[in-house]
């Protein structure tokens, strides 16, 4: 059972929509027969003018028309087609085969130049056969790619801390499912690094993994990059053009900063989500996308909810599994680990002969808070490879930032009327929880007049998610 469903899987992935083209009406019906019991999609056009009708709404990925039909010919359709649609797989068909209608054929742009025979159908069946297998030829490249670089360790997640132990037995529960998975975490995290894991480690390894950055594209450029378009449904669209929903069929789309998306590209996001159709721009017809949704932000959402910027409703349809990924300040321990594997990757490409790093390069890596999280930890151990001329790493060839840096320490600014903590522990003792208790009030009650009673402006100025001060605030009747 097990194998029939998964043998059905990849016949509905190798799925084609093709576009039968012949004012003989048997042959449209033959085709439109054999071609659907093969799982494909299969629609039929008696003359080149609705053949045309269908293309100016429509995405093919086959078209097979005869050459010679009442009117305009087939080869007035394969211009046509090659305007709108130049990767649409093109096949003609003639009854009347001489040297110069073949030669027209491959001059205009066909891919495959058939006789209409007794052999006719088989020659068609192996034509759309070697296309399907061709795309998953791509496919199968594409993944062979993205395994090598994993292999080598490019698209690895480096950390041994147990917050990054826990992520990694996540991904490796909920990669086999298609449920639907938000990453949050601050930028430089390692975002897309998840979502690739989660990718490879599941059962659409050898489908396409497609990235689109939500927050590069204006709101109309996001619409059409999406969903794609038909010639003519705007300024521009001299072709048709397939999104990146239909591109990624079988396969997963990783959205990152979906929290930039507008309210209006929201509610369109929120129905294919619900339908699991998309429809091109300009199009009538929808089509059927079996895309895994892995999406990522670096904004709080409980915050951006309440704020009014992000739909609750789409909010539950990501987040079926939500994944947090923390700052680097949040797990010290894996500085060295990364900075070591930084370290031997760029000494390895600048053919350097660096082999270490100093003890107090360590201990000044791991004081330091980087904001900037491992992308910033990654460009440091860059730039210090590329300057340093000893065999380690030493203090010289670091950023200022990070070699000043005193580390944690308690803010100037505490209150001097006697409320600060001690600056040294008291001989009687103290009562632990009451002081840490009466700690955490004073800088919710500073931060709300700080922030004249504006919550989410507090939590930020308190440096943590609203969900966290509605919890404190709650917790001390503020």
């Amino acid at each position: 059972m097990q194998g029939t469903k998964a043998a059905v899987k990849e016949a509905q992935n190798d799925a084609l929509h093709i576009l039968v083209v012949d004012d003989e009406r048997s042959i449209c019906e033959v085709l439109e027969i054999t071609f659907r019991r093969e799982g494909h999609r299969v629609e039929v056009a008696h003359s080149v003018a609705e053949a045309k009708r269908k293309l100016d709404s429509r995405i093919f990925d086959i078209i097979i028309s005869d050459i010679r039909m009442p009117g305009e010919t087939g080869l007035d359709l394969l211009k046509f087609a090659r305007e709108i649609a130049p990767e649409c797989f093109f096949i003609l068909m003639t009854a009347l085969p001489t040297v110069d209608s073949a030669i027209d054929a491959l001059e205009s742009g066909a891919n495959r130049y058939i006789v209409k025979d007794h052999n006719q159908v088989d020659q068609l069946r192996k034509a759309v056969q070697e296309r399907v297998e061709s795309l998953k030829w791509k496919k199968e490249a594409g993944y062979l790619r993205r395994e090598l670089r994993r292999l080598t360790g490019l698209d690895n997640i480096i950390g041994q801390s147990p917050k990054m132990r826990a992520i990694f037995d996540l991904i490796q529960t909920i990669a086999p499912q298609s449920s639907r998975v938000l990453i949050t975490g601050e930028s430089g995290t390692g975002k897309e690094l998840v979502a690739r894991a989660i990718h490879e480690n599941s059962h659409r390894a050898q489908a396409p993994f497609i990235t689109i950055n939500c927050g590069a594209f204006p709101e109309t450029l996001l619409e059409s990059e999406l969903f794609g378009y038909v010639k003519g449904s705007f300024t521009g669209a001299n072709e048709n053009r397939q999104g990146l929903f239909q591109a990624a069929h079988g396969g997963t789309l990783f959205m990152d900063e979906i929290g930039n998306m507008s309210l209006t590209m929201q509610v369109k996001l929120y129905r294919v989500l619900q339908e699991g159709k998309v429809r091109p721009i300009g199009s009538t017809e929808e089509t059927d996308v079996d895309v895994r949704i892995i999406a990522a932000t670096n904004k709080d959402f409980e915050k951006e909810i309440a704020e009014g910027r992000f739909r609750e409703d789409l909010y539950y349809r990501l987040s079926v599994i939500p994944i947090h990924l923390p700052p680097l300040r949040e797990r010290r321990e894996d500085i060295p680990v990364l900075a070591r594997h930084f370290l031997e990757r760029f000494r390895k490409s600048m053919d350097k002969a660096v082999e270490g790093l100093s003890p107090e390069v360590v201990r000044r890596l791991e004081a330091y808070d980087w904001p900037g999280n491992v992308r910033e930890l990654e460009n440091t151990m860059e730039r210090a490879v590329a300057l340093e001329a000893g065999r380690e790493i030493s203090l010289s060839v670091l950023p200022d930032r990070v070699v000043n840096h005193a580390g944690a320490s308690v803010p100037s600014s505490l209150p001097a009327d006697g409320t600060a903590p001690p600056a040294s522990f008291p001989a009687e003792g103290l009562d632990f929880e009451k002081e840490i208790a009466d700690a955490e009030r004073r800088y919710l009650k500073a931060a709300l007049e700080k922030a004249n009673g504006v919550r989410t402006k507090a939590a930020d100025l308190l440096r943590i998610s609203y969900r966290s001060f509605r919890h404190y605030a709650k917790k001390h009747n503020l």
